[in-house]
């Protein structure tokens, strides 16, 4: 069996964290112990996965110095630079000749995971349905900041990229993990860029969807928070310290 890859997004600006990402990527802001991208790195070594690709572009030597080789850690860690920051489709694709063929999976570095086993079980789970595409999601109050899936049975039917609260599909949010076969490489160069000349991941998705490929959603338990606003981080480090 070949063994799965890791990708992790990390080019974002992080203007919502500003002045401090003026200095530093919010990927390396702190949550506890280590930088926020730190703990995505355990969950992929938690899983078996070894073998990581960072893409990096905004300040991007504070990553490489952060981490380096990555073999303080016990992993292998390889950059590839996305100069043009035009969404998270694109992001997804610089990964693909590191990939060479093989599912992998992707975690945002800016997501912070409790406990670590949420990666495992999503593996899991995507090996045990053969998925072509497993979405970890989690509900949400207000999903409008978010990529909601529409759900039937374990099934993503439709995927719809920041919606308005009121016309959502669901209350099921991206999550920021996703475990992918290559297919999604073809419907990257499919998607169109949206009306901020973005290229959507969820439109992606969407487009593997239209194609009938079975895709599959998987509601993460434990804690999952988005560190892209001070709120947000505050809310990480509490819950950090109070699992101390």
């Amino acid at each position: 069996m070949i063994k799965m890859k890791g990708l992790i997004p990390a080019a974002g600006m992080g203007t919502r964290l500003g002045p401090i990402t003026l200095a530093i990527p919010k990927e390396l802001l702190m949550v506890g112990d280590k930088a926020c991208i730190g703990h995505v790195v355990e969950a992929f070594k938690l899983a078996g996965i070894t073998d990581i690709t960072i893409v990096v572009g905004w300040r991007k030597h504070a990553i490489l110095d952060y981490f380096g080789s990555g073999k303080r850690l016990g992993v292998n860690i390889t950059y590839i630079v996305q100069d043009e920051r035009n969404g998270l489709a694109k992001a997804v694709e610089c990964g693909k000749n590191a990939i060479n063929h093989n599912s992998f999976a992707v975690i945002l570095g800016d997501n912070f995971f409790y406990p670590k086993t949420f990666l495992t079980e999503l593996i899991e789970f995507h090996n045990e349905k053969n998925s072509e595409c497993t979405v970890g999601v989690t509900p949400m109050k207000d999903v409008s900041s978010y990529g909601v899936i529409k759900p039937k049975d374990e099934r993503v039917i439709d995927i719809v990229e920041k919606p308005k609260q009121k016309d959502a599909p669901s209350n099921l949010a991206c999550a920021g993990i996703y475990i992918f076969k290559p297919s999604i490489f073809d419907a990257i160069k499919k998607t169109k860029p949206d009306a901020n000349n973005e290229y959507q991941l969820t439109d992606s998705i969407k487009l593997l969807i239209e194609e009938k490929k079975p895709i599959f959603f998987k509601e993460l338990k434990g804690k999952h928070i988005d560190i892209g606003s001070p709120e947000r981080l505050r809310m990480a480090n509490k819950f950090f310290s109070q699992k101390k």
